[in-house]
């Protein structure tokens, strides 16, 4: 389906055609439709789908039609992470430069002059205010942000916020909402505790499930079965002769991420670390050294595998695997983006045999398994263990449940 068939704002059709945006995607065929019909939305699509323009574009239109306050913030988009506000941010720029609304970023940082401008923008009440949890909730809390006069609250992976802790966040700034508000939450997965979240803060809402893709057929998948005490070894070996040009390296937590990124600077190799640790500035620095190719290895939670726009990714490590099946999907699929080709190469010790499986299950795709290089002495046998009922509903696919139409809702005055 083409935009121009939607029925959106003229001055968002400028802005598409100026950036010659003509198809849409499934996830926004689907959700853009029900999002101008007024009604409440939850949507399950992984990163990749063009799920920011999904909600983006509908919200825009109806703010560029009028009939909002002028004076009031009209829409809340929370994001879990600076780097995703930032890229939601930058977007919004794009398709809003057609059209007189006016938006403003809000996340941490110890910047106190970054804090001064997005209190200026909350207090003057930009349209559109894109925020991290944490950072929205202190400026709420210092009296000056009328949350009041809000029409459209947008929820971007919302399962990520709540891996995070950002549950009793949301819920507090729920309440500073009217409950005369459209709420729209994007998911990559649905786990029990967002089909809570969703009975708490929606009305009647419809779903759109957009399927996890499997992993692009141009991703070459492959593993090593090795002790814990091995992974270094391999990335010695594969590193010897050559580092590709860009390459991520996915650990299970900050901790880990900091000892790895200080191992391979013991070996010479140019790294960088990517961890919410890290202040804001360091963190804006490490991406944006690594996008310009001043370095080629960045170690990172998975703070980086969703929402990072970055196309020319050579190779992906996972140097623990990942306990969800769906962030396997996310992790490997930063790499074999815009036609390129891509590795994806997973270090899987005895303990993580199991979640492999898995995986593999998940992915219906059995993960070639590379020998050991010489001289790391002899990999454990590759043996997961059978897995429980209980592991069996964790790892299957949720079932889809469809809505129906709903009336459009009254525009604050």
């Amino acid at each position: 389906m083409k935009f121009t068939e939607l029925d959106l704002n003229d001055d968002v059709l400028d802005a598409l055609d100026s950036m010659r945006f003509e198809e849409c995607t499934p996830i926004q065929e689907k959700s853009i439709p029900v999002i101008l019909d007024g009604r409440d939305l939850i949507a399950v699509a992984q990163t990749g789908t063009g799920k920011t323009a999904a909600y983006l574009l509908p919200v825009l239109s109806q703010l560029s039609d009028g009939g909002y306050p002028e004076d009031a913030i009209n829409c809340i988009v929370m994001a879990p992470t600076r780097e995703l506000a930032q890229q939601i941010d930058q977007q919004m720029e794009g398709f809003a430069y057609f059209m007189p609304v006016s938006s403003v970023a809000v996340y941490g940082g110890n910047d106190g002059i970054l804090f001064e401008q997005q209190k200026k923008g909350l207090t003057l009440g930009a349209d559109v205010v894109i925020a991290t949890p944490g950072r929205l909730l202190a400026h709420l809390s210092l009296g000056y942000v009328d949350l009041s006069r809000v029409s459209f609250f947008i929820l971007d992976e919302a399962d990520r916020m709540l891996d995070m802790g950002f549950y009793d966040d949301i819920m507090q700034i729920v309440k500073f909402l009217p409950e005369d508000r459209q709420t729209i939450m994007f998911s990559a997965t649905m786990p029990q505790k967002i089909q809570q979240l969703a009975q708490n803060i929606l009305n009647d809402p419809a779903e759109v499930k957009i399927a996890v893709s499997k992993p692009a057929d141009k991703i070459l998948q492959a593993a090593y079965i090795c002790y814990e005490n091995q992974k270094l070894g391999i990335i010695r070996q594969l590193f010897a002769e050559q580092t590709p040009e860009r390459v991520i390296i996915f650990a299970s937590s900050k901790l880990k991420v900091k000892e790895v990124t200080k191992a391979l600077k013991l070996m010479k190799l140019n790294v960088g670390e990517m961890h919410s640790d890290l202040e804001q500035s360091a963190r804006e620095e490490a991406m944006y050294q690594f996008k310009a190719g001043k370095i080629n290895i960045l170690v990172a939670t998975d703070i980086v595998s969703r929402g990072i726009d970055i196309d020319d990714i050579r190779l992906v490590i996972n140097y623990d695997v990942p306990r969800d099946c769906e962030d396997y999907v996310h992790r490997i699929g930063r790499t074999a983006r815009a036609n390129n080709d891509g590795v994806a190469i997973t270090f899987v010790s005895e303990k993580d045999q199991g979640h492999f499986k898995a995986i593999e299950e998940f992915i219906e795709k059995e993960v070639y398994k590379i020998p050991l290089p010489e001289g790391l002495g002899e990999a454990p046998e590759y043996k997961p263990r059978a897995r429980s009922a209980s592991d069996h509903k964790k790892y299957r696919r949720k079932p889809h449940h469809g809505g129906g139409g709903g009336k459009r809702r009254k525009k604050n005055s």
